[in-house]
Formats: structure tokens, C-alpha cells, sequence
């Protein structure tokens, strides 16, 4: 799992041109990810959601304008991120750590975190605490890289790591920052392997949808 400080310090140094830099390197297909993820979130009604490690607010900024009903907060645990995301108009943000959220328990009706619980030190405290914040019956969203399978697999790894991050260092001048990316998606839990950590930190009905060839893949639990 990866090393918190290590993290805290690449985000830091790449807030600024975060947002560009994902645009590019997804080709614009992050804004739709956003979208699908907000679509099914929007037919819950959720009163209040956390998005959890929510960076430059980009999953939060979504949720916010297309669920006006919903309170929505944002929590990350780099301050440099959330001023980002205070400026593009999220109303609520907190400096926390995932693995130690500032809420108490069965606060929310939904907790989100987008691209975030990869970069954890600890996949389970992480989740632990998302059910914890939940109300009984609340929905965990996670929307996460993944690996695809068949064809695409072989000259997708090799884009991660021979392409991505010299292409990220350029955009950001923090080459070093992209270079854990791809060894990160590969070690991260996918399909099974991630309902299966899901039901073991108290979430039940998980669900698992891969959406653009398995490159990304939306996971659902309620607690």
C-alpha cells in the first residue's frame, strides 16, 4: 500500500495543474466517469454525502450541481488540493485523514471517494471508517483504475508505465509524482478481490460495473 507522506507530498506539488493533467491523460473520459457516477447517486436522494479524498473537488463539484437537495462535503487530507476546491465553488470542505474522518457515527447517506482509496495507506482502515460515517442502510461509491481484460490489457500496463508518467511529468514538472500511478493499479484489489474487502469491512449488496473496457470500475456497498 502506499506510503501516506510520500502521497501527501506528490498531490501537494501537482495540485495546481491537477485537474488539466487528468483531462488529458484520460482524453476528457474522466468528466464522463464523473457523470455515470453522479447519475446513480442522484436517484438515491441522499440528504448528506461525504466525498472522501476528494483532491481539486472534481467528483464533489459534480455531485453538488446536479444534486442541489444534497449536502455535500469534501474531505482530503492535502490542504493544497481543497484550496482548489473551495475556489471552483465546493460550499464544505475538511482537512482529514480517511483513515481517522472528523464525523461521527451514521452522519451520511452516501460516502463517495474517487480515485482516492488506491492512494491509501490502508485499504480496510479506510473503508472501516466510510461504513462507520454511514447511516444503516447508507451507499458506498467507489470509482477507481482498474486493470481491463482480453486485448487491451497488454498495451494499456505498457501505457501506464512507460507513457503515462513522462507525459504527466511534462504537464506537471512532476515526473516522480506519476511513477507510483501504475505500480498503485496494479496492486489494488479489483472485482472479487475488492467485494470480497468490501463485505469484510461490514458492507453487504456490493455491486461491481467496469465502465470504459475495465479501465475504471465503479464498486457499490451499503453498510
Amino acid at each position: 500500500m502506499p506510503d501516506a507522506v510520500y502521497v501527501h507530498d506528490a498531490f501537494a506539488r501537482i495540485a495546481d495543474r491537477y485537474v488539466l493533467t487528468n483531462h488529458v491523460l484520460s482524453g476528457g473520459m474522466d468528466i464522463l466517469w464523473r457523470k455515470i457516477v453522479t447519475a446513480r447517486i442522484k436517484k438515491w436522494q441522499p440528504a448528506r454525502l461525504l466525498d472522501v479524498a476528494s483532491g481539486t473537488g472534481d467528483l464533489a463539484l459534480e455531485i453538488q450541481d446536479q444534486c442541489p437537495q444534497t449536502e455535500v462535503i469534501a474531505s482530503d487530507f492535502c490542504a493544497e488540493m481543497l484550496v482548489h476546491a473551495s475556489n471552483r465553488g465546493i460550499a464544505q470542505t475538511v482537512v482529514a485523514d480517511a483513515l481517522n474522518l472528523p464525523f461521527k457515527d451514521g452522519e451520511f447517506d452516501v460516502v463517495t471517494v474517487a480515485f482516492g482509496l488506491r492512494n491509501m495507506a490502508d485499504y480496510p482502515g479506510g473503508l472501516r471508517e466510510m461504513n462507520r460515517v454511514l447511516k444503516p442502510g447508507g451507499r458506498l461509491l467507489i470509482l477507481d483504475f482498474s486493470l481491463p481484460n482480453g486485448i487491451m490489457r497488454g498495451p494499456y500496463r505498457w501505457y501506464l508505465h512507460h507513457i503515462l508518467p513522462h507525459f504527466a511529468g511534462w504537464l506537471t514538472g512532476e515526473k516522480d509524482a506519476y511513477e507510483y500511478l501504475g505500480g498503485s493499479i496494479e496492486a489494488f484489489p479489483s472485482g472479487k478481490g475488492m467485494t470480497d474487502l468490501l463485505e469484510s469491512c461490514g458492507f453487504h449488496d456490493t455491486q461491481v460495473t467496469p465502465i470504459t473496457f475495465g479501465v475504471v470500475t465503479i464498486y457499490e456497498g451499503t453498510r
